[in-house]
């Protein structure tokens, strides 16, 4: 398998799999994303890697939040910013954030994700979804 996702396969959310807050992330989007908009693909895999790769990020050095939308890509605050958007409802208010000069936000994202391990911690393997949460997720 090359890890290659079609364009078909909806919005993707690219994550650190052993980070602990960004599995809380997903968790938190699995929580609210009603409609089931996204989907998941944990850095540490092959798809995750290979769309790391596809959009020029690093995969070897994650300090990217990647989503991945019907050919388009978007990482770091914008991309984090469209997916709260995206859940609808009160979440739209989420592109207020917009507000605030993409650099200033991009630093501060940069920031948390350099420490992200030290702050946060860091699991031993990748989160693991539920049996009704597995299809969401693409390895």
């Amino acid at each position: 398998m090359d890890g290659a996702v079609s364009p078909d396969a909806g919005a993707v959310i690219v994550f650190d799999g052993v980070c602990a807050l960004c599995s809380r992330w997903v968790r938190f989007l699995l929580r609210f994303d009603q409609r089931g908009r996204y989907r998941f693909a944990g850095m540490q895999g092959a798809h995750g890697r290979a769309l790391l790769q596809q959009h020029g990020l690093d995969p070897d050095d994650p300090l990217s939040f990647l989503l991945v939308e019907h050919g388009r890509a978007w990482s770091d605050t914008d991309a984090i910013v469209r997916v709260l958007a995206g859940l609808g409802g009160a979440w739209k208010v989420a592109h207020v954030l917009r507000m605030v000069p993409r650099d200033w936000r991009d630093r501060a994202y940069r920031a948390l994700a350099r420490n992200r391990y030290r702050w946060f911690g860091r699991h031993e393997q990748c989160f693991l979804p539920t049996p009704a949460q597995a299809t969401r997720f693409l390895d």
